[in-house]
């Protein structure tokens, strides 16, 4: 799954009394157990997965999710919306089948129909159109201090959020980065707590800063495709 419902008000309620550590890494753990529709069996490599330790990882499990015979650790909420998306995609491939396998048998009537009249000529308003799409490639410069998979899950983030970033849009965000950068704060924090959320952009905050300013960076070029 790519998408699921995020409650904030429920997620809230039960998080409140994590340290910051935690709540990221559980935050991540949920995006990580919907990605994959699999319960949890290795604690060392979620925790991996996740850029945390195992021992926090254990203790989130431990709270947060059900051990089950198979030794295997599920989330009962995040069950439930698994099975809501494969129930409507098995639904919507049949319907589907269903929907082509009948436009197929009209195909196969017209086509019989136009074969046996060897008098049908085909007029300039009869031909078939067709349509082209081509992927688009933006190619944006990306700085030397933002590894390109944090750059990527942000637009995949935004993609999910039906909220996709033009050329501009990018270039403006990346800027605004640059300057928080130059602050002193954390990209990869940054970009993970407007992940976990659910902001459009990224914001000033004391826990994504570091120690020092990491200062200006030379540019290094990434091309990625934008569907």
């Amino acid at each position: 799954m790519n998408f699921y419902p995020f409650h904030i008000g429920d997620y809230i309620s039960h998080t409140s009394h994590l340290t910051d550590a935690e709540d990221l890494a559980y935050r991540r753990m949920i995006d990580l157990y919907y990605q994959t529709e699999k319960p949890f069996t290795d604690i060392v490599w979620v925790a991996r997965k996740v850029k945390s330790t195992p021992e926090i990882v254990k203790t989130l499990l431990e709270e947060f999710f059900e051990l089950t015979e198979e030794n295997a650790y599920r989330n009962k909420r995040a069950d439930e919306e698994i099975a809501k998306y494969l129930a409507k995609a098995d639904s919507a491939r049949k319907a589907n089948l269903k929907r082509w396998g009948n436009e197929s048998d009209k195909k196969t009537n017209l086509e019989s129909d136009v074969k046996s009249d060897a008098s049908r000529i085909l007029t300039k308003n009869q031909e078939p159109r067709t349509k082209t799409s081509k992927a688009t490639t933006v190619k944006i410069e990306l700085p030397t201090w933002l590894p390109e998979k944090n750059w990527q899950e942000w637009l995949e983030y935004r993609r999910s959020s039906k909220k996709p970033m033009t050329e501009l849009a990018m270039t403006k965000f990346l800027n605004q980065l640059q300057n928080l950068v130059t602050q002193g704060y954390d990209p990869i924090k940054l970009l993970d707590t407007a992940i976990a959320s659910s902001w459009a952009t990224v914001y000033a905050r004391d826990d994504a800063k570091k120690t020092a300013s990491v200062g200006s960076n030379l540019m290094k070029g990434v091309t990625y495709a934008r569907t």
